[in-house]
């Protein structure tokens, strides 16, 4: 079954649960409302006229309690058949190509200081991280908009391939954690979380636990032996007064408990359905072996500690019921259990920021693994130690539908250093440095890259395409990509290697300064050993390879007339491009006419 046809399938199946759920979910509804007019007649009935005994009462109030749970039950489904419905609509528009602005854009993560992220558009609208990220946390994002924005270890990516092979026909799994609670997205910041549990002790005086037990436990026996007419009421004022004097003893700890506590326990338990969920999961890939570990370190497993701490918080809240209070006082309720929820952070504090960055990795995986599954054709990558080394057969645009995406080779290392990619505009050039980028990016954080093969050493990227003024920076365009040029040479120059990607380099200055720059630029970091392509609408600019000894190649893009439009190919061809399309296009806009052009039409 194709990934389409899958999805189709369960959103099908999730329609037809909302439909019956919203069925049912009416008929309840009518039924609890004719339960409570039956109610107000037998009411009627019974209290106004005398005609039948109150007991009948019974009968529809126990119907109105048993429709209340049905309903509730029933509105649950129905929200989790609307989520199903959400998520595979979604699924659906990734494959259709109409995902852009429906998903999590990542925002937050941009930095327009990074050395590739905005050119190669990996946040925002219709970016990379907007295709690729499932992810219900924001421990997920985290990880993977961290994967995205720097290449990992090789080992470390390899055991993430893994997995991904691994979680890539999990749809089943996928969607349940996907679909399970509702709330999960707005669980709190992971660090905060972490941070909380590995927090210094809050202290309490030693014994304090047993004191408070025994207190309340005497205070208990007195006043069932006053009941009892076996004593007076004076033992128990007598434990009151003590109770008291404890409180004073542990007022401060006890309110830094309850301050600090009530929050991170319910994030926490956002999270314990998700690490519920994974328990059961069995794997065979070691790193995702390892990743379930994390959540069985202790003598129970993660979910059920958690839901212990949630139980334990949910007890203390009950203290705060008017009712409940003047029974909770002389039982040191809140006391008791202030240090029950301060021993159970004491125990497994420190492992909630392990908990959290597993969840995390699980979540990011999930999200490469989904983007695996919709491209059947992608291929994982083979990783190599030596480099730099660029070399794809088949490239394409991760972020162009594959139906529309047109495949070119390429192969950067060795022997040849740079690439001078020339053309008309709109022939490609600036798309293929985005390919080749994405992909490498994609590579490096373990998920399949979009070509038919790819042989990559592990590259630090540069990329120089989008530079723009800023009239409240006081900056040129000019001084915005010699910014961006800088930080990519000092890239080359700690030795790391890199991979630049360079489009239109120099376009803001003349021609004779920047033919002199550009090539003693490329030449530097050809020289400090880096690879990578530049696109250049200006011819003077190829022939910086002849001055590069063969470890430069002039390849190019062309465009032909058809039926008085431009039309493109997008396929790569060795040498220098021999004609510009510019006129052609200012007169297809309407820019120009052929009474503008004279002589020169």
């Amino acid at each position: 079954m194709s990934p389409s046809e899958a999805y189709t399938q369960r959103l099908n199946f999730w329609r037809q649960a909302h439909l019956r759920a919203e069925s049912r979910f009416r008929r309840l509804g009518n039924a609890r409302l004719l339960t409570a007019l039956a109610a107000v007649a037998i009411a009627a009935c019974s209290f106004g006229a005398g005609w039948i005994s109150a007991w009948w009462l019974l009968a529809p109030g126990g119907a109105f309690l048993i429709f209340v749970v049905i309903h509730e039950r029933i509105d649950r489904a129905r929200a989790a058949a609307t989520r199903g419905i959400a998520y595979f609509e979604r699924a659906l528009a990734r494959l259709t190509n109409q995902w852009i602005g429906r998903g999590n854009a990542g925002e937050r993560f941009r930095d327009p200081q990074h050395v590739y992220a905005d050119d190669l558009d990996l946040f925002g609208r219709g970016s990379l991280f907007e295709l690729l990220s499932t992810a219900r946390t924001a421990a997920g994002d985290r990880t993977l908009a961290d994967w995205l924005l720097a290449p990992g270890e090789r080992e470390n990516v390899i055991a993430r391939q893994n997995a991904v092979a691994e979680l890539r026909p999990r749809i089943d799994l996928r969607e349940e954690l996907a679909l399970m609670g509702e709330d999960i997205r707005a669980a709190a910041d992971a660090g905060a979380l972490a941070s909380w549990g590995e927090a210094p002790p809050i202290v309490f005086f030693t014994g304090a636990r047993a004191i408070a037990l025994l207190l309340a436990s005497a205070a208990l026996v007195t006043f069932g032996l006053f009941l009892a007419h076996l004593v007076s009421l004076l033992p128990f004022l007598v434990i009151v007064l003590l109770e008291m004097g404890f409180n004073i003893a542990v007022r401060e700890p006890e309110r830094r408990v309850l301050a600090s506590s009530s929050a991170p326990s319910r994030e926490l338990q956002l999270l314990a359905l998700l690490l519920e969920r994974l328990e059961r999961e069995t794997f065979t890939a070691p790193r995702l072996i390892e990743l379930k570990r994390e959540f069985q370190s202790g003598k129970r497993p993660a979910s059920r500690e958690i839901r212990a701490l949630k139980r334990l918080v949910e007890q203390l809240e009950t203290a705060g019921n008017m009712f409940f209070r003047p029974i909770a006082a002389p039982l040191l309720w809140i006391s008791q259990y202030t240090m029950a929820i301060e021993a159970w952070r004491r125990r497994h504090g420190p492992r909630i920021g392990r908990w959290i960055a597993a969840i995390g990795e699980l979540e990011a995986l999930c999200s490469l693994a989904a983007f695996a599954y919709e491209r059947p054709l992608a291929a994982f990558p083979e990783l190599i130690g030596d480099g730099p080394q660029f070399e794809a057969g088949a490239l394409v645009h991760p972020l162009i539908p594959p139906d529309r995406a047109v495949p070119n080779d390429v192969a950067i290392g060795g022997d040849t250093r740079l690439w001078i990619v020339s053309g008309s505009n709109m022939s490609g050039k600036s798309t293929l440095l985005r390919a080749i980028g994405l992909n490498a990016v994609l590579a490096w954080s373990g998920a399949p890259v979009t070509a038919g093969r790819l042989r990559i050493s592990r590259v630090y990227i540069g990329a120089s395409m989008r530079a723009s003024d800023s009239v409240i920076d006081n900056r040129s365009r000019f001084y915005a990509e010699i910014s961006r040029l800088r930080d990519i040479v000092d890239l080359a120059r700690t030795g790391k290697p890199t991979l630049f990607l360079l489009d239109e380099l120099l376009s803001g200055t003349n021609s004779h300064d920047r033919r002199i720059g550009a090539e003693a630029l490329v030449r530097g970091l050809v020289e400090r050993g880096a690879i990578g392509l530049v696109t250049t609408h200006d011819l003077a600019l190829a022939a910086i390879a002849d001055t590069l000894g063969g470890r430069a190649r002039n390849v190019h893009f062309e465009d032909y007339l058809e039926g008085g439009e431009v039309r493109f190919d997008y396929k790569l061809r060795e040498g220098v491009v021999t004609r510009s399309n510019a006129l052609e296009l200012m007169k297809a806009v309407g820019v120009l006419g052929d009474s503008d052009l004279g002589n020169g039409k």
